[in-house]
């Protein structure tokens, strides 16, 4: 038996705010939700599987328009199969792309952290890390001193 959620129910489970699964009902994202006889939406557990795959789209950026036609695709049944597959693919590409360029700025980052890390003498590093919980102490905008003791990096000047 399909449970019924209110709209704040829905919201709350799906991750979208009320606003956002209006604005997917207007744009035929979301299609025959129920109402009450006073006029109020009513989602059942389909409904929240839905919200699922389109919160599993946009969360992986896929546009507004291919998830339209994804969501047009469905409501024609079995026969859209391979064009659903095509669309999907497609946005798999663009999902691995994206992984590959986060992985490679995670990349920098990480070697611009090591970077710091290294022009921090020790005792700074020791007593950032006593002091912040961390290896890097807050530095003073532009002249390279360390905050808290006075003390300025070798080279900075």
């Amino acid at each position: 038996m399909s449970r019924i959620f209110s709209p704040g129910e829905a919201a709350e489970q799906s991750g979208f705010s009320l606003d956002t699964l209006r604005y997917y009902e207007r744009i035929g994202l979301l299609d025959n939700i129920e109402r009450t006889s006073s006029g109020h939406r009513r989602f059942r557990d389909d409904d929240l599987e839905w919200l699922g795959i389109l919160r599993c789209l946009r969360d992986t950026g896929m546009p507004i328009a291919q998830m339209r036609r994804y969501a047009e695709l469905t409501r024609h049944g079995p026969a859209t199969l391979d064009e659903r597959l095509n669309l999907l693919t497609e946005h798999d590409g663009c999902v691995q792309e994206h992984i590959a360029l986060l992985e490679s700025q995670h990349k920098h980052l990480q070697d611009k952290i090591a970077w710091y890390r290294s022009q921090i003498p020790v005792t700074a590093r020791e007593d950032a890390r006593e002091r912040f919980g961390s290896d890097t102490a807050p530095r003073e905008p532009g002249n390279g001193r360390v905050a808290a003791t006075g003390q300025v990096r070798p080279g900075s000047r």
